[in-house]
């Protein structure tokens, strides 16, 4: 059986979300839970950047276009926000994206533009062990 990495961290970042969504609920732009999320993470004192930058290589060089996760947490966890009805299959390879431009093992999608409530959905970048 595989270990779940990032255990407590990932618990810390899901009660932020819950929270949120107890507090506001559905049906707001995802820039809205952005910083709603980030205030509930500054009150629950969980280390996050917000839009981070991650830089892509291409055959060893550096590209010019930049991407911005919405937040690195804990230095490890990347965390993408969304506002939708359903997660698609491209959100959770952006996230994925993500994880491999960025060498990270663990990526967090959390989406709440979903109903009754919030999703979290775990991705782990295969690459890196």
């Amino acid at each position: 059986m595989d270990e779940i990495i990032f255990k407590e961290e990932c618990y810390a970042i899901q009660g932020a979300a819950f929270e949120v969504y107890r507090e506001i609920g559905c049906g707001f732009a995802e820039q809205v839970y952005q910083e709603c999320f980030a205030r509930e993470m500054c009150a629950q004192h969980i280390p996050f950047e917000s839009q981070k930058e991650l830089r892509l290589q291409y055959k060893g060089e550096w590209i010019d276009k930049t991407y911005r996760a919405d937040f690195v947490c804990y230095n490890t966890i990347i965390v993408e926000i969304k506002a939708v009805s359903d997660v698609a299959p491209e959100h959770k390879a952006q996230v994925l994206n993500y994880l491999r431009m960025s060498e990270t093992r663990l990526g967090l999608l959390i989406n709440f533009g979903h109903y009754p409530k919030a999703t979290v959905d775990r991705i782990l970048n295969s690459r890196l062990k």
